[in-house]
């Protein structure tokens, strides 16, 4: 890699490449975690992050990667020998179900393909089938990054009330959140896990529960063993804009400048310059000849694009070839993908340049990896960006 010029293209799904603006927020000086200074920072982030999620009730933000948020949401909210019902979506629903297990929960696992959503007539049928309310979550992935599939969570919802079945929801939004049009209070989710490395356009570090009004009702008696994952610990504090335990402050400093960026492009033109990146991603692959990983065109991320490689050739092999020519890092296939596919992420700090220069780089890679394709990806997401560019501005 020595001697590349030009900037590196991270363009794998999370850490995403982050802004000037956060970079230089990120570079202030540390305060009095408990001094009014960091009282009004507190106060900022805690607000002004919840229409972020779709909420008007309590998030709270740890020093921690979205694993500790999924920690977080099953231990304040649940028992020893509780059982959750999950959704085999992908790698990240499945570390998830893996979690359940190790912490004491009893997880069942709805199986999948890897190449479509949740099967929300399935999660509708496992819950009819509890006439004893046994399960107590229902937990899924609302976009699964390592299959770039998005799931239906107000069909998810509907189904738990046409099971009339008082099971928690709760939702992975790690890769969505910020990116993707989320409702945490709207689509009747109970908790939100998310992290501020992917859509919030943030370094690693920061992960977040949103917590609705049943989860927290469910905390006060959950017997899972908490100590720093605990909300009750954490809501006290931060309703004066503090925390419990010395907070990630250069973060914090980072996620106030990312929410003010959010808030003033709007949410809704974000999620739509999303949408469009991930359309033209897709043309892009069309174009080629290759195989989109997602087989439900309702279900596409608009997020990042997992493409699979053709019969007989690697995609860890393909990846190096674009890493070692063109200085950027494309997405690896996870678990039982591995090999089979690579990711294109298109989230966060990104424009149609961004996206054209990362097309550009997989064309050139796909050429002289000997990977067979047709020319002609990066021109029909030209086309499609120069023809919705109005629209986009």
């Amino acid at each position: 890699m020595a001697g590349i010029n030009g900037r590196h293209f991270l363009q794998i799904p999370g850490p995403t490449n982050v802004p000037d603006r956060i970079l230089r927020a990120i570079d202030s000086p540390t305060i009095d975690h408990r001094g009014p200074d960091f009282q009004q920072l507190g106060k900022a982030v805690l607000t002004n992050i919840k229409p972020v999620f779709g909420t008007q009730q309590p998030v709270v933000i740890y020093p921690a990667s979205g694993t500790g948020a999924w920690e977080a949401a099953l231990v304040n909210t649940l028992s020893p020998g509780d059982r959750v019902l999950m959704c085999e979506t992908g790698q990240f629903a499945t570390l998830w179900y893996n979690m359940a297990k190790r912490l004491g929960l009893v997880p069942e696992f709805i199986s999948g393909d890897w190449r479509h959503g949740v099967d929300v007539a399935a999660v509708e049928a496992h819950l009819a089938a509890d006439r004893t309310h046994a399960i107590k979550a229902v937990c899924v992935v609302h976009n699964e990054t390592s299959t770039a599939t998005a799931s239906n969570i107000p069909a998810v919802r509907k189904a738990l009330d046409a099971a009339a079945h008082p099971a928690l929801l709760m939702v992975d939004a790690v890769s969505s959140l910020g990116s993707m049009d989320y409702r945490q209070d709207d689509w009747g989710v109970d908790v939100t896990i998310a992290g501020s490395q992917k859509g919030m356009m943030l370094p690693p570090g920061l992960s977040f529960n949103a917590i609705g009004e049943k989860a927290l009702a469910a905390s006060a008696h959950a017997k899972l063993p908490k100590s720093y994952w605990s909300w009750e610990e954490m809501l006290g504090p931060n309703k004066n804009g503090f925390f419990p335990f010395t907070p990630a402050t250069s973060l914090l400093y980072g996620l106030r400048e990312a929410l003010s960026m959010l808030h003033e492009e709007g949410l809704a033109r974000v999620f739509a310059r999303h949408d469009r990146h991930a359309e033209a991603t897709r043309r892009a692959v069309r174009a080629w000849g290759l195989e989109l990983l997602c087989l439900d065109a309702t279900a596409y991320s608009s997020v990042v694009t997992a493409v699979l490689m053709p019969a007989g050739h690697d995609e860890v092999a393909f990846r190096k070839v674009v890493l070692e020519h063109f200085n950027m890092s494309l997405g690896s296939g996870l678990g039982k993908v591995t090999g089979k596919v690579f990711r294109i992420g298109h989230l966060g700090d990104f424009n149609d340049l961004t996206l054209a220069g990362t097309l550009a780089g997989v064309e050139m890679g796909l050429q002289l990896a000997g990977v067979p394709h047709q020319k002609g990806g990066v021109a029909a997401a030209l086309d499609y960006l120069t023809a919705t560019a109005s629209n986009a501005a």
